[in-house]
């Protein structure tokens, strides 16, 4: 599903107008972004988690030259499905 098909699904749930609906949409993507930005997480009960995770540098191959290279570490988004999707979803 694709955010035009997410967002026409809300317009069917809630009685949005299509407009309000991509404004909530929006306006809930940023609110996340923003906080992940800010290294917060986002705990939503029976949902799942939005956190920010570093991992750490490790070694590894190019994989055209075989040769040994040094990953370095980065900060990535990470979600962490809550109880109530994994249920749903099983």
């Amino acid at each position: 599903m694709n955010k035009q098909q997410l967002v026409e699904k809300l317009v069917e749930r809630t009685k949005l107008s299509k407009k309000d609906a991509m404004a909530a949409l929006d306006g809930i993507l940023d609110i996340i972004t923003e906080s992940l930005a800010k290294k917060e997480k986002v705990a939503l009960a029976g949902f799942g988690t939005f956190l920010i995770v570093q991992k750490k540098s490790r070694t590894g191959r190019n994989p055209k030259t075989g040769e040994t290279i040094t990953i370095p570490e980065k900060i990535v988004p990470k979600f962490k499905p809550g109880k109530g999707l994994k249920e749903k979803v099983k």
